[in-house]
């Protein structure tokens, strides 16, 4: 049975964001091809790929989070705080692997605090997560006094920077936990509770969803992915570091929002996360080959994310006049 053009259209009109974001990776690499000297270097892609896994990592919990109507701001602050963590773990002696698992069980549950005071005490989600912020990154830079909290040689912590097949082992984890959080999102009963109460948290809760458990496991699923990141941090610098990944949460944000999710909750992809990671990525390190002033940078990525809030909403414009 062959599909009628209206499928068809709608098809197409389900794709557009993603096809979007393509041909606008496809500009952006021939535009900083010509412009900046050494952008299309090996060297340099694999710098953009390990940039993209910074974000990437955290912006595959961030999608869910901002799809159950939430938003979490801590991202940064909770990077640095756990290599700080690491780093003295380390350093006291435990061994690598179990100090591993203790980092990302110690993010898992400080995300669970943010989901939490959602969830149980109706604390809005900015709130939450903006007091946690401040909170790990005073507590980090309070312990180390603002200084690197070096590990010494770990030939485990080393190797997760040493590349594999000629990739940094962060774009192999990225990818590994897309298919994962692809699999959540898309095949799971988990994945589905999380669109529905970000679409309408009463209806989804009449339709016996515990909104409370899924807004409590987005924040620590979040809190492990940056966990993840801390790691993977630690291996990159060799040390601990409280000032660390400053500003990480806007990139992680503008990433989802630019991927079309709806800060409203409710609709977003995990594939347009992806694609949103890479023109994110590509921006800042394009920008920085040409030797654009950081200030300047900041307000390139201030207009990104207002411009991707303003096509989001009229995206969802369009969907409900087409419904209508």
């Amino acid at each position: 049975m062959t599909s009628n053009p209206t499928q068809k259209r709608a098809g197409l009109a389900s794709h557009m964001n993603e096809l979007s974001l393509l041909a606008a990776i496809l500009v952006l690499y021939a535009v900083f091809g010509f412009t900046a000297n050494g952008f299309l270097s090996v060297n340099n892609q694999i710098n953009i790929l390990r940039d993209a896994a910074t974000i990437g990592i955290a912006a595959w919990a961030a999608t869910l989070i901002i799809i159950s109507g939430e938003i979490d701001v801590s991202t940064g602050p909770m990077v640095a705080f756990i290599s700080v963590v690491l780093a003295y773990m380390l350093q006291w002696g435990i061994p690598t692997i179990p100090a591993f698992a203790l980092a990302i069980v110690v993010g898992g549950l400080l995300g669970g605090v943010a989901g939490a005071l959602r969830a149980w005490f109706d604390v809005p989600s900015f709130v939450g997560t903006l007091g946690l912020w401040s909170a790990l990154r005073g507590t980090a830079l309070f312990m180390t006094d603002a200084l690197p909290v070096s590990i010494g040689r770990n030939s485990i912590v080393d190797a997760l920077d040493r590349p594999f097949f000629g990739l940094p082992p962060a774009v192999i984890v990225m990818l590994a936990l897309f298919v994962v959080f692809l699999f959540i999102s898309k095949k799971t009963a988990f994945g589905r509770s999380i669109y529905a109460v970000g679409g309408n948290a009463q209806a989804a809760f009449l339709a016996s969803i515990n909104v409370a458990r899924i807004r409590i496991m987005v924040f620590v699923i979040g809190g492990a992915m940056a966990a993840i990141s801390g790691i993977l941090l630690l291996s990159r610098l060799g040390s601990g570091n409280a000032t660390a990944a400053s500003g990480l949460e806007f990139d992680v944000i503008a990433a989802v929002v630019v991927g079309g999710t709806a800060l409203s909750g409710g609709r977003g992809s995990m594939v347009g996360t992806l694609l949103g990671v890479l023109v994110i990525t590509l921006i800042g390190n394009g920008l920085i080959l040409l030797g654009i002033n950081p200030f300047i940078q900041q307000v390139v990525r201030g207009v990104i994310i207002v411009v991707a809030v303003l096509a989001n909403i009229q995206a969802i414009k369009r969907s409900r006049a087409q419904r209508g």
